[in-house]
């Protein structure tokens, strides 16, 4: 039996207002983390991402400079500094099918609905630390497999498209964070 010990794992918070970066930082303390860097734009957090190297990003939809979605997209740029490979946890207002969809298209792991509950953003830190997917890279995408149950033998409308996949285990997080019982 394991649990997580939240002190081992990095956290960069970035959301525009700081009443809800204050509540992130405070629910992150109560699971046990210590390192939790915050960022008030997408611009500034992706600074602080190249720099800090977080191991897990927990990010608004809508922010100045460039918005959530658009740091997602950039942190998964095989190319880019920092780690492409890491968890984005995307939180916003908007939870429409169209909006999760979109949030997934750009390579962010979870997605989880404001207002938020310490129950909900444990789950999602606990499945992206827990049960990590393997990243997938085709012509037209690179991030998280967006499939949660994989079948290679699928061939019906939601079929992969970009051509063949590359798949590569993505570095667990388990074993940093993982603390015997």
């Amino acid at each position: 039996m394991y649990r997580i010990d939240f002190n081992k794992l990095r956290f960069l918070v970035c959301d525009d207002n700081p009443h809800m970066r204050r509540i992130l930082r405070t629910l992150l303390h109560s699971f046990g983390a210590r390192e939790v860097n915050e960022a008030e734009d997408g611009a500034t957090a992706l600074e602080m991402y190249t720099h800090f190297s977080p191991d897990i990003v927990i990010t608004d939809w809508a922010m100045p400079i460039f918005d959530g979605l658009e740091l997602a997209q950039m942190i998964r740029q095989p190319e880019a500094k920092g780690n492409p490979y890491a968890p984005i946890i995307m939180l916003t207002g908007h939870s429409e099918k169209r909006r999760v969809t979109v949030a997934r298209d750009a390579g962010v792991t979870e997605f989880l609905a404001k207002p938020i509950s310490a129950k909900g953003l444990y789950q999602r830190i606990l499945n992206v630390v827990a049960n990590p997917r393997p990243f997938i890279k085709t012509k037209t995408y690179f991030g998280p497999d967006r499939r949660r149950n994989t079948n290679t033998a699928y061939v019906g409308p939601e079929r992969r498209v970009g051509g063949e996949a590359e798949i590569f285990q993505q570095p667990s997080l388990l074993d940093k964070a993982r603390s015997v019982v």
